[in-house]
């Protein structure tokens, strides 16, 4: 029995690297990607990205592609939502940037609780990661209508919670669509304005709007919970 307990800690050591080599394979990946998004982040404008979606044969499905790779690597979200504006107007960009910032939030989730498998003792985090557990999905609602937490901090950050990935998903949703509308609306009006076509100014307006709405809501949010 001792010998067959000594075989099976032998070949699990191999595969604990391998594990081990994998994760920090990926972390360096992701670290590469976002830096050279970084380093060449003049080139990432909205009318480049958008050229370069509607080349794909199948525009709705590479700008999810796009949308879930920028999440990983740092680029602002509310770019991408501009992009659904000048790609696909007003109501189909904001169907196509609300499920692109979705993918892009649960990308990030799943990543950072693949990278982590253990790294992290939850237990000593408890303090800070158990009232987001226990608010569900309606804690991450909050924390998303946060304009100054990152969108990919935030992915990162809560995948080292303890929240099913329903309530994730969910509360990402309705956290991110306030500004995803505001964005999406911003970027088909600069659509419209840019062909010379008229009736720019309304979505401009509820853009604005939007936005304006999307950075008071976390201010009511607070004074609720106190």
């Amino acid at each position: 029995m001792r010998g067959k307990g000594r075989q099976a800690a032998a070949l699990a050591l191999p595969m604990l690297g391998a594990h081990r080599a994998r994760r920090l394979a990926l972390v360096a990946l992701l670290a590469g990607g976002a830096a050279c998004a970084w380093r060449w982040r003049a080139v990432l404008d909205p009318v480049t990205i958008t050229a370069a979606v509607a080349g794909c044969p199948a525009a709705p499905l590479g700008f999810l592609g796009v949308h879930i790779v920028a999440s990983l690597l740092f680029i602002p979200r509310t770019l991408l939502a501009i992009v659904a504006g000048l790609l696909f107007g007003i109501v189909w960009g904001i169907v196509w940037a609300a499920l692109g910032s979705v993918a892009g939030a649960v990308a990030g989730f799943l990543v950072a609780r693949y990278v982590n498998s253990g790294l992290i003792d939850l237990e000593s985090s408890a303090p800070i990661l158990a009232p987001v557990e226990r608010g569900g999905w309606r804690a991450v609602a909050v924390l998303r209508l946060i304009p100054v937490i990152p969108h990919s901090v935030a992915n990162y950050g809560l995948g080292l919670t303890r929240l099913p990935l329903g309530s994730y998903a969910l509360g990402s949703l309705v956290g991110q669509l306030p500004m995803t509308i505001a964005y999406v609306e911003l970027g088909a009006a600069g659509e419209r304005l840019m062909i010379g076509g008229a009736h720019w100014i309304k979505p401009t307006l509820i853009g604005l709007a939007a936005l304006a709405l999307s950075l008071l809501l976390p201010a009511i949010a607070r004074r609720r919970v106190r």
